[in-house]
């Protein structure tokens, strides 16, 4: 199971989150998706850690606390859903993936 780490700052890195989380037991692995087009951290991260015990340690310190100017959102991270293979275009508009205008 991994945890999920919510309203990170723009400027960590990894190493400063295993940092943290190290003073709860061992990091296995450090997460923090980056956008496709920007290459910028997108505020939210995921850390796995040796044990279940060392997680929750994690979480019930960790939730809600000050860091780097934010208030942490720390819990379990929920299995990902599967969106499947649907192709096509989801953004909406017309078949031809335009939008009705009025003019």
């Amino acid at each position: 199971m991994s945890i999920y780490i919510g309203n990170l700052s723009y400027e960590v890195t990894e190493e400063d989150v295993s940092t943290i989380f190290a003073e709860y037991g061992t990091v296995k692995r450090v997460q923090l998706p980056t956008d496709r087009d920007t290459g910028r951290m997108r505020g939210f991260g995921f850390v796995e850690m040796e044990t279940e015990t060392e997680e929750a340690a994690a979480i019930d310190a960790l939730d809600g606390a000050e860091w780097m100017g934010r208030n942490l959102k720390v819990n379990k991270a929920k299995p990902r859903e599967n969106r499947g293979s649907q192709g096509g275009n989801r953004r909406g508009g017309n078949r031809d993936g335009g939008f009705s205008r009025r003019y």
